[in-house]
């Protein structure tokens, strides 16, 4: 499958081959719904957290005959009945992340990839610099290319410039290839790859 390449400027800079296994699968939801369910799940902090009845400072000297007073037999103070009290069963500091074999995840992965070319949603860049870093520059670019909601993944290392000039623009996320993930390509309009990125995922996919 070709690809044409496009510059900032909105000039064409040739082709690049995709490989088939990686951009031409027929995209399934139910696979990138794992992956996506996958990611939210473990980036959850999980730090909410109640005292329960052990943790509560308070008596637990009987405060209350046994008999005769018409209400319930407490002998403490701590108990969830009471305001103050411990509570029954609450949530606790834990992971909330689950398992999902490697295999699933790196499909995932190319399916995500599959559904930008498939939607028309995948542009090559020639390559993501900036020359002085100026957010307003990057924009008119941006706007040439009529990309208004975008992931732009670069190569192992990022432009810093570009990296700045980028930064305070909103719904326009750039990653190096190594942070590319399922949940940052679907949530942008389109995706945009470098030449420098397209041969890092080459190399990791064969």
């Amino acid at each position: 499958m070709k690809a044409e390449v496009t510059t900032l400027e909105a000039a064409a800079a040739g082709s690049v081959e995709l490989p088939d296994d990686v951009f031409a699968l027929e995209p399934r939801a139910d696979i990138l719904h794992r992956m996506v369910t996958y990611q939210l799940a473990k980036r959850q902090a999980g730090t909410h957290k109640t005292k329960g009845r052990s943790e509560i400072a308070g008596t637990t000297k009987k405060f209350v005959r046994q008999k005769g007073s018409g209400g319930a037999r407490h002998g403490n103070r701590k108990v969830p009945q009471f305001r103050g009290g411990g509570k029954a069963f609450g949530p606790v500091v834990r992971s909330h992340a689950t398992a999902l074999p490697k295999k699933i995840r790196t499909l995932a992965l190319k399916h995500a990839l599959s559904s930008k070319v498939k939607a028309e949603k995948l542009i090559v860049l020639d390559e993501a610099k900036s020359k002085d870093g100026k957010t307003a520059a990057l924009r008119n670019s941006l706007q040439k290319l009529g990309l208004t909601s975008v992931l732009i993944i670069d190569g192992a290392e990022l432009d810093n410039n570009f990296a700045l000039a980028s930064r305070n623009i909103p719904a326009v996320d750039v990653l190096p290839v190594q942070g590319i993930n399922v949940y940052d390509i679907l949530r942008r309009d389109t995706l945009v790859l470098t030449k420098a990125a397209l041969e890092s995922l080459e190399a990791r996919f064969k």
